[in-house]
């Protein structure tokens, strides 16, 4: 398996690339319609301005919160699935 891997690297580095040919050299298009530039408008914006504590502590319950309720749900999940799992496999051992 080694051998064709090395032989299927061998054959593909002996193909052409796909750029081979040069292109041709870069010019003003010959046909085309005339390029008409994109007006930009530019405005200030206010400064970045950080949350304020409050918000902070917040983000961070809100997100603990989400992390211990998803804990808590896959863990339920996973106990349910195991214990399924042997109660069937203790079943078969049975019969």
């Amino acid at each position: 398996m080694a051998g064709l891997a090395i032989a299927a690297l061998v054959l593909a580095g002996w193909r052409q690339t796909a750029r081979a040919v040069p292109r041709s050299p870069r010019a003003a298009p010959k046909v085309g319609r005339p390029r008409v530039p994109i007006g930009i408008a530019e405005t200030t914006v206010p400064l970045y301005k950080a949350p304020n504590p409050i918000r902070r502590v917040f983000a961070a319950v809100a997100s603990a919160g989400i992390g211990v309720l998803i804990g808590v749900i896959s863990a339920i999940v996973i106990a349910f699935g195991a214990a399924y799992i042997v109660v069937t496999l203790t079943d078969l051992l049975k019969s």
